[in-house]
């Protein structure tokens, strides 16, 4: 019974441990031998001396590495290998790096045109270290190392690997709007600035006439874009390592004209004969063209912004008004009071026979209206104020030349009208 007691727990001890060294990945090589203890049909494995094992490994000194573009980084490791399977000794016959697979099968560094030059391994199983020089953001991966020995199924890979990350400041950032079509007044724009960044850039807009910060976020956007909004803006992308900006986009925001204003030049008042010029202005996006109507008949006068009197007229006076238009709508002006200032002077010869006397009327259309005096050559002092100059008991010596003054705020004006008398007749010249 001591024996099979024996038998028992050494069968148990044995499976205990197999179990255990696979898990491990590990192997060993056991001496046995067969015995027939209980009868001819039990084998019993005896393991003689004590069991060494050796277990299949890769240990990286970190799994998590960030590196500067341009840099240098060392990724370093070790490995372990049972010294011997099946009385054979383990041999390792090629070691290499590697990120990615063809064909099932992975590609060494040191063959991938990616890396050419660039990479470098330093090893002696137990301080080992990959080395990459002139670091690209394109060499971000997982890196893992696998050897292979003389062993039957002997080669290995260390997992999960070695992420490595390579971190660079943004480059310069684009911008791009959409909608990309023409911008048309109370649209939605959205601005979107990217850079290519690692780690990952925070963005910030700007608009170029007061460079005041308008938004702290990749995207700008207006819900409903006004003409105030048109100019230049750019972006800035920053990250630990370093800041971008942008070149600078234009938003031209397009819209009907605006209400339409009327100048006039000379701004002073308007004198009949003078050059007068009306100019019609609008703020559009495009630019409006312009029309002139006077209020009496409606009529189109020009084309133009500007309405040109080379010289204006009484029958020039009036009300006047402009409108801008373009493809996006139309706008009408108020209208404009032109209000000539008119000087014509008028003498009007009244006779009265039956009395021998004469009356002279000095009228204008001046505005606003005039005062009129009346003067005979030679004499300084005036002959009297007022339209009318009468004069009574007519006589040789009232011949000569008389002319009235009409006055106002704007100016003098005067008229002359020669008297000649011979005997009881007279005559005007």
């Amino acid at each position: 019974m001591r024996e099979e007691e024996a038998a028992v727990q050494l069968q148990l001890c044995v499976f205990f441990i197999v179990a255990e060294v696979r898990d491990k990945l590990c192997s060993f090589s056991p001496q046995y031998e067969t015995r027939n203890i209980f009868s001819e049909y039990q084998t019993i494995l005896f393991f003689r001396g004590r069991l060494s094992q050796h277990c299949w490994g890769v240990t990286y000194t970190s799994t998590q590495i960030c590196a500067v573009k341009g840099s240098t980084v060392e990724i370093k490791y070790s490995y372990t290998y049972p010294s011997r399977t099946q009385y054979q000794i383990t041999k390792v016959q090629m070691k290499l790096w590697f990120t990615k697979g063809f064909d099932h099968q992975p590609v060494d560094l040191k063959s991938d045109s990616d890396y050419t030059g660039r990479v470098e391994y330093r090893s002696n199983q137990k301080d080992c270290t990959l080395r990459i020089t002139e670091l690209r953001e394109s060499d971000s991966a997982v890196y893992k190392f696998r050897f292979i020995t003389n062993q039957q199924g002997g080669s290995y890979t260390g997992s999960p690997g070695v992420t490595l990350t390579v971190t660079d400041a943004p480059k310069l950032p684009s911008v791009s709007v959409s909608p990309s079509a023409e911008i048309v007044e109370g649209s939605s724009v959205t601005l979107t600035c990217s850079s290519d960044a690692n780690p990952e850039a925070n963005y910030t807009w700007y608009k170029e006439d007061g460079h005041k910060r308008l938004s702290e976020d990749s995207q700008l956007v207006f819900s409903s874009i006004q003409s105030s909004d048109s100019g230049q803006y750019y972006c800035r992308a920053e990250n630990k390592l370093g800041m971008k900006r942008s070149g600078s986009k234009l938003i031209d925001v397009k819209y009907a004209p605006k209400l339409p204003s009327v100048s006039v030049s000379p701004s002073a008042e308007i004198v009949e004969g003078s050059s007068v010029t009306l100019t019609c202005s609008s703020d559009a996006n495009p630019a409006a063209n312009y029309t002139w109507y006077k209020e009496k008949d409606h009529e189109h006068l020009s084309e133009n912004s500007q309405l040109i009197f080379s010289s204006i007229q009484s029958s020039d006076s009036g009300q006047y008004y402009c409108r801008a238009e373009n493809k996006l709508g139309m706008k009408r002006s108020g209208s404009k009071l032109i209000d000539l200032c008119l000087f014509n002077i008028h003498i009007l010869l009244l006779l009265f026979t039956h009395q021998l006397s004469v009356t002279l009327t000095c009228s204008s259309d001046a505005n606003p209206a005039a005062n009129y005096t009346w003067y005979k050559e030679d004499e300084d002092s005036p002959k009297t104020s007022g339209h009318n100059f009468t004069i009574s008991n007519i006589r040789p010596e009232h011949s000569g030349r008389y002319y009235c003054v009409a006055q106002n705020s704007r100016g003098t004006r005067n008229s002359t009208l020669q008297l000649t008398f011979v005997t009881s007749k007279f005559y005007t010249l």
